[in-house]
């Protein structure tokens, strides 16, 4: 059994099933990427810093520590939001560069949900410059679009 004041380590779903607000069962202790220093180094160049080295699912993490009553929730909201505001622009600039510049050290760096955008915005490019050269038949629009043209066909159908 575990002393009062123990500290371990668990996965995000168990600190959130005990923690309670109410009973005060857990407390949980900010990873130091997320804590006062690490959101200094981001507000000062979010672009220096390894994400993917820090913790690969950064904003994810970082949005579920949210659930946890931490005073600093504020702090920590506005630096994911901040720093996902000032990558943002280099990945898709880099993701549309990406065949005229070796991008590998910029996609090393990168957050899982960076790399994703980095892969859309190439695919994107790549897409249009088949069209544009003439390799693809048709401009079909994306599932994103169609299914909302769905949806919005079904809420009126009736």
């Amino acid at each position: 059994s575990f002393m009062q004041g123990s500290k371990l380590e668990i996965p995000l779903w168990l600190a959130k099933g005990l923690h309670d607000s109410k009973r005060r069962i857990v407390s949980v202790e900010l990873p130091k990427i997320y804590k006062e220093a690490w959101r200094t180094v981001f507000s000062a160049d979010a672009n220096v810093v390894d994400l993917h080295k820090m913790g690969p699912y950064y904003y994810g993490f970082g949005s579920q520590l949210l659930n946890f009553d931490n005073p600093e929730n504020p702090e920590i909201a506005q630096t994911i939001l901040q720093t996902f505001i000032s990558r943002f622009r280099r990945i898709m600039d880099s993701s549309q560069n990406a065949y005229n510049e070796d991008t590998s050290a910029l996609v090393a760096r990168l957050d899982e949900l960076e790399r994703a955008l980095f892969r859309a915005g190439q695919r994107g490019l790549n897409d249009f410059q088949c069209w544009e050269k003439g390799q693809a038949s048709q401009i079909t629009a994306s599932s994103l679009v169609q299914n909302y043209g769905k949806r919005k066909f079904t809420d009126t159908d009736g």
